[in-house]
């Protein structure tokens, strides 16, 4: 395998035009390959299995980076913003968060607690309280809009810091 290495790295580099991922790729194909051997198919080509590993390993790289960055870019852009703020407003923000979830309509707020400080999904919430998933999801979105119309666009970094963890801050 060391012979292919080098053009393994090339092609894998053309594909995502970066050799640090590249040469990622390239090892996670070759860590896959030696984890189990017995899975090479023999009556194939080596080299045509290799070329094809790498691409679907970039296939799968490149999805994953296509839903986590911009989550990842979101989300670290908030949490700079806020610590960048006073120590005092950040405890403002997150009285007047913890406040807002207090006031939410009774169904609104188990709802939103269940899924939030809970960490329930939509559907488990909906099983537990014998909704519809509908139900759920409009409740939450009421939720959210309730609270964002108070704190702003800071609202989802504020919920994961309280959140975190599934910490009982309510």
């Amino acid at each position: 395998m060391d012979v292919h290495h080098h053009n393994l790295c090339v092609y894998a580099e053309s594909l995502c035009r970066d050799s640090y991922l590249a040469q990622d790729i390239v090892q996670n194909v070759f860590l896959r390959v030696w984890e189990r051997p017995r899975k090479l198919n023999v009556d194939l080509s080596i080299k045509s299995y290799l070329y094809q590993a790498v691409h679907n390993e970039f296939i799968n790289q490149y999805r994953k980076r296509k839903k986590i960055i911009p989550l990842e870019t979101d989300y670290i852009k908030n949490l700079t913003d806020i610590l960048e703020e006073d120590t005092g407003d950040l405890k403002r923000l997150i009285a007047l968060v913890q406040g807002e979830i207090q006031r939410l309509p009774p169904k609104c707020k188990e709802i939103f607690i269940l899924g939030k400080q809970e960490g329930l999904t939509y559907f488990e919430i909906a099983e537990h309280l014998g909704i519809s998933f509908r139900t759920v999801e409009n409740q939450m979105s009421k939720a959210f809009n309730i609270i964002r119309t108070k704190v702003g666009d800071k609202l989802s970094t504020i919920l994961f810091l309280l959140f975190c963890n599934n910490k009982k801050v309510v």
